[in-house]
């Protein structure tokens, strides 16, 4: 059983930074794609970053683009989003998912997914 458990959230001033963590364990996937998505109160939960299974490729949502950084690690179990110049829109849950196939801006086809970590920027 796949396991996503996210860290590194917390409340940060506009303009700061926070970097989130990933740990994946149980995949027996050989090849998988890792991305990040939020969600904030009473809106639908939204790609933000997502990165291949040897990091060489990663795709990025228009609103974050330039300000955050997705990566993940030589074992490819841990997967990091160094997000930088954070604004109060960025407040939400982020969340990390795991998919061997499928279209990466799309929530529903991921079928593993964390618990969420709480995000606060505040003015």
């Amino acid at each position: 059983q796949v396991q996503l458990v996210e860290s590194g959230g917390g409340l940060v001033q506009a303009g700061g930074s926070l970097r989130l963590s990933c740990a994946a364990s149980g995949s027996t996937f050989t090849t998988y794609t890792r991305a990040w998505f939020r969600q904030a109160p009473g809106k639908a939960r939204e790609f933000v970053a997502a990165i291949s299974d040897i990091g060489d490729i990663t795709d990025y949502a228009a609103a974050v683009k330039d300000r955050f950084t997705v990566s993940r690690d030589s074992t490819k179990e841990t997967v990091f989003l160094q997000m930088n110049t954070l604004k109060p829109e960025d407040s939400a849950v982020y969340y990390c998912a795991l998919q061997s196939v499928g279209t990466w801006q799309r929530a529903s086809d991921y079928p593993y997914w964390g618990q969420g970590t709480q995000v606060t920027v505040s003015l």
